[in-house]
């Protein structure tokens, strides 16, 4: 009778060992492509990427600022203006309304960031800037960044990256500090 209790206990034995064997130190990444990719991709651009940049865009109905200042630690800080106006008409004629803040989407914000490359649902790879960022201000039900942003370059001067807040359009950053012109 205590024999086959025996040859069960070495048959687990045997898958538990064959387990461990087959287990490894090294990761194993679900697409070594897009790992590869991701770490090519930082090595060329993180050194350029880090540094504080900034956007400007004014038109008849909106004004809006943002700066960025990506550190090496993979932390980001950030501050942003965003004004709008309506055209209304008033006895006929058409004014525009006072500029307004728009206060739930303004102010500084704290967050990380990354570059990645990765493919889509159709397997098409691209680069990606991958943001992150809460408004510093408590009272803020929004959050200043959760995304995912298709990232075209940056050089010594500039930063492209297509952005919600233009659009979905590549947005140019200029390089350095700067305070709202509005």
């Amino acid at each position: 009778m205590m024999k086959k209790p025996m040859r069960f206990w070495r048959l687990i034995l045997v898958i538990v060992a064959a387990f461990l064997y087959s287990c490894s130190n090294e990761p194993e990444y679900a697409d070594p492509e897009a790992h590869e990719r991701t770490l090519e991709l930082r090595e060329q651009y993180v050194p350029k990427l880090i540094g504080t940049w900034h956007f400007e865009r004014i038109s008849e109905k909106q004004r809006f600022f943002e700066q960025l200042t990506f550190n090496a630690d993979g932390t980001l800080t950030g501050k942003r203006k965003w004004q709008m106006r309506q055209l209304v008409t008033i006895d006929g004629q058409q004014r525009y309304t006072d500029w307004e803040g728009v206060e739930d989407l303004e102010g500084s914000f704290t967050g990380i960031w990354a570059l990645s490359w990765h493919r889509d649902q159709q397997g098409v790879g691209s680069n990606h800037l991958l943001l992150w960022a809460n408004f510093d201000s408590e009272s803020s039900a929004y959050v200043a960044y959760s995304n995912n942003e298709y990232f075209d370059t940056v050089d010594d001067t500039t930063l492209r990256f297509k952005s919600n807040i233009n659009g979905g359009k590549v947005t140019t950053y200029e390089r350095g500090e700067a305070e709202p012109s509005f």
